[in-house]
């Protein structure tokens, strides 16, 4: 079994997401891939044949990589990204959700980054077939949007910027 009590961060309060484990699946480092996967792959299909007593209620799809990625982790020996990893979420990367907020806060590189990603035809072809996309990048309406804001006095709290953007009519999932 997994140790859980020494994968939590006692420092953060009991509930608090902070506390547990939690990884974006964009990026996580590790010295053996091929151990990596079959251990995903193990506790996946554990976690979605017997699920514990503590899932009984909790949908597993989409939400299967969320709930094993932790355990695979933890059981691996790693954990929380320390200071030697810091620039690799955010100078390095970026982690945004909707296409909206992405163009009204992130830097004008990651915007760069996101239209230079979407120029090739073979890729614009797939990209044009989701709305946010095709009106935020082709269509222009992101930088349409994006002049709405300043990027060095935005919202604190993105429920703020998330209904400045609805109120423009930009907002879209």
């Amino acid at each position: 079994g997994l140790d859980f009590e020494s994968s939590l961060d006692l420092g953060e309060p009991d509930e608090y997401w902070e506390r547990y484990l939690y990884f974006n699946a964009g990026w996580f480092c590790g010295a053996d891939p091929a151990r990596f996967g079959a251990t995903f792959l193990d506790h996946a299909l554990a976690i979605r044949d017997a699920p514990p007593p503590e899932l009984a209620l909790q949908p597993l799809d989409p939400w299967l990589d969320q709930i094993a990625l932790p355990l695979v982790i933890h059981g691996l020996g790693g954990g929380r990204p320390g200071p030697e990893l810091a620039g690799l979420d955010g100078d390095a990367t970026c982690h945004w959700r909707v296409l909206p907020l992405a163009y009204a806060r992130e830097s004008d590189r990651v915007i760069e980054v996101i239209e230079a990603a979407a120029a090739p035809n073979r890729i614009k072809r797939v990209l044009k077939g989701y709305e946010p996309m095709r009106r935020m990048i082709y269509q222009g309406r992101g930088h349409k949007l994006r002049a709405l804001f300043d990027r060095d006095n935005l919202p604190r709290r993105e429920k703020a910027l998330r209904n400045q953007i609805k109120r423009a009519g930009y907002w879209m999932r």
